[in-house]
C-alpha cells in the first residue's frame, strides 16, 4: 500500500556523518559478498566469535505495521525463518537462528514458534518490544505464546529498531536520527521489562526465559529499583499476583545484552550479578566496533571469571545451548 519502513529514518543527513562513512569502508567486503553465509563466518572468525545467534536488522521491520492481516504477517515471518534456516547452513553448529514470530494472531505465532523449535532447530524465538494494536504484553490473549515458550524451553529476546510503522518512544525526535536513535531501543525496551517483571507474566511462567537485547544493561538497575518500589507502596492493589518483588523476576528469569564498550556494566553488574547479562558485537551496525567489539570488552573493568560468564556461560544459559 506504499508505506514505507523503517518510517521516519530515511534522512540523508545521516549518510554524511562520521559513522555512516566508517560502516561503509568497514563493511564493504562484506557487502560486496552479499552478506552471505560465508562474509558471516569470515566476520565471526575476524572478531574471534565462535558462535552466533543471528538476529535481523532489516527483518525487524517486516511485521512492524500496525494493523497489518495476520494472515499476510504470519507468512511473511514463515518466509523469513525459511530463509533464516538456509542461511544457517552455512555452518550449523555456528550458525544458530533466533525465529521470527507475528504478535498480529497469537495462535499464528504459536504455531510458527513450535515448527522453529522442532523443526528448523532455532535457539529463541523474537520479537519487537513494541506494542502491537495496542495490547500490552500482559494481555491476557498472548498466554498461550508465553506457555508455549515455556513448554519449548526456547527464550524470548526483544530487539528493538529504529523507526517502526507501530508505537516507538523516539517518535518526538524525528526526524533527528541522533535523539531517535538515544531512546528508541533502551527506551522501548524498558517498557517491556516492565510488563514482564511487574504485571505477573513471569509470576504465570516461572520458566519463560527473556532476554531484552541491543539496547545497553545499564539502564536496568534504577528501573528495577523504581519498579520495586512502586510496587512496595501500590502493589496489594495493582499487582496482588506478584508473590516476589519485580526485581526478584528479573534476576530469576531475564537477560540483557551489553555493549562492548559499556563502561558503566560495572553498576550494573555490582545491582544485578553477572550472571544476567550476554554479549554482542552488534555487526553489522554503524555503531558497532567491529572489527575490535570483542578486545574493547575485554578493556572493561571486569574481573576474568565475569568476562568469561558475559561472553559465553551465560549465553549458554540463556539459549540453552548444551
Amino acid at each position: 500500500d506504499g508505506t514505507l519502513v523503517p518510517a521516519g529514518t530515511q534522512d540523508q543527513r545521516r549518510r554524511a556523518t562520521k559513522e555512516m562513512a566508517r560502516c561503509e569502508q568497514v563493511y564493504q567486503k562484506y557487502s560486496r559478498g552479499g552478506w552471505s553465509p560465508r562474509m558471516q563466518l569470515e566476520a565471526m572468525d575476524e572478531e574471534g566469535v565462535d558462535v552466533s545467534v543471528i538476529y535481523p536488522t532489516r527483518g525487524l521491520y517486516a511485521l512492524a505495521i500496525d494493523g497489518m492481516d495476520p494472515g499476510l504477517a504470519a507468512a511473511i515471518a514463515r518466509a523469513y525463518n525459511n530463509w533464516l534456516y538456509d542461511f544457517c547452513q552455512g555452518n550449523p553448529q555456528r550458525l544458530m537462528g533466533a525465529g521470527m514470530v507475528s504478535p498480529f494472531r497469537v495462535d499464528d505465532a504459536v504455531v510458527e514458534a513450535r515448527r522453529c523449535v522442532t523443526e528448523l532447530g532455532f535457539k529463541a524465538i523474537f520479537i519487537r518490544p513494541n506494542p502491537v494494536n495496542g495490547r500490552n504484553w500482559y494481555d491476557p490473549s498472548y498466554e498461550p505464546l508465553w506457555s508455549a515458550l515455556e513448554e519449548l524451553a526456547v527464550p524470548l529476546g526483544f530487539h528493538e529498531g529504529q523507526g517502526a510503522r507501530l508505537p516507538q518512544v523516539g517518535d518526538r525526535f524525528n526526524p533527528n536520527a541522533m535523539l531517535l536513535h538515544t531512546v528508541c531501543h533502551p527506551f522501548e525496551q524498558a517498557l517491556a521489562l516492565v510488563a514482564f517483571c511487574g504485571a505477573g507474566i513471569l509470576e504465570r511462567h516461572p520458566r519463560l526465559r527473556v532476554g531484552f537485547l541491543e539496547a545497553n544493561c545499564s539502564w536496568a538497575p534504577f528501573v528495577l529499583w523504581r519498579l520495586d518500589e512502586h510496587w512496595e507502596r501500590l502493589g496489594s492493589v495493582y499487582a496482588p499476583e506478584l508473590t516476589l518483588a519485580p526485581s526478584r523476576y528479573f534476576k530469576r528469569q531475564c537477560y540483557l545484552s551489553v555493549e562492548c564498550d559499556e563502561e558503566l556494566v560495572t553498576d550494573a553488574v555490582g545491582h544485578l550479578g553477572d550472571d544476567r547479562l550476554v554479549f554482542s558485537t552488534d555487526f553489522p551496525h554503524p555503531d558497532s566496533r567491529f572489527p575490535g567489539a570483542v578486545d574493547a570488552f575485554l578493556r572493561l573493568p571486569l574481573s576474568e571469571t565475569r568476562k568469561r560468564n558475559i561472553l559465553w556461560d551465560n549465553c549458554v544459559a540463556f539459549y540453552g545451548l548444551t
